[in-house]
């Protein structure tokens, strides 16, 4: 239910952050995919868990953008051991794609157990700078 909620702040932090209209679309599907995924497979469906996302507006030496951290509640698994959802007995599959998207939509990304427990995705996507 709070999908579009998460859809729109995250579409506001990243119009903030100088994101185009391109960047915007496929950081909030990252989000999108990257929220479904916590509370599917991460805390199995389970209404007692919650899903906890931060928004950070980041200006560096990298230049501007968004990182979107985005944590579970479940076991967490291991990221090495994820099945390539591109081999040909994966192809026909209906899920198992959320990981490579998200990784192709967005700059950088980062998987691990977090600390407070659960599995932790870091993603970020950088604004294009200005043509002249």
């Amino acid at each position: 239910d709070m999908l579009d909620l998460v859809q729109a702040v995250s579409d506001h932090l990243g119009r903030m952050a100088g994101l185009d209209e391109d960047s915007l679309h496929w950081a909030g599907v990252a989000v999108r995919e990257c929220v479904i995924n916590a509370i599917r497979h991460g805390n199995l469906n389970d209404d007692s868990k919650r899903v906890h996302l931060e928004f950070t507006a980041l200006d560096g030496d990298a230049g501007p953008g968004i990182a979107i951290r985005v944590r579970d509640e479940g076991r967490g698994f291991d990221p090495d051991c994820l099945p390539d959802c591109r081999a040909p007995e994966n192809l026909l599959k209906g899920s198992g794609r959320g990981i490579f998207l998200i990784r192709s939509f967005m700059d950088e990304l980062e998987l691990h157990r977090a600390p407070e427990g659960g599995m932790e995705v870091v993603m970020v996507k950088r604004a294009q700078p200005q043509q002249a």
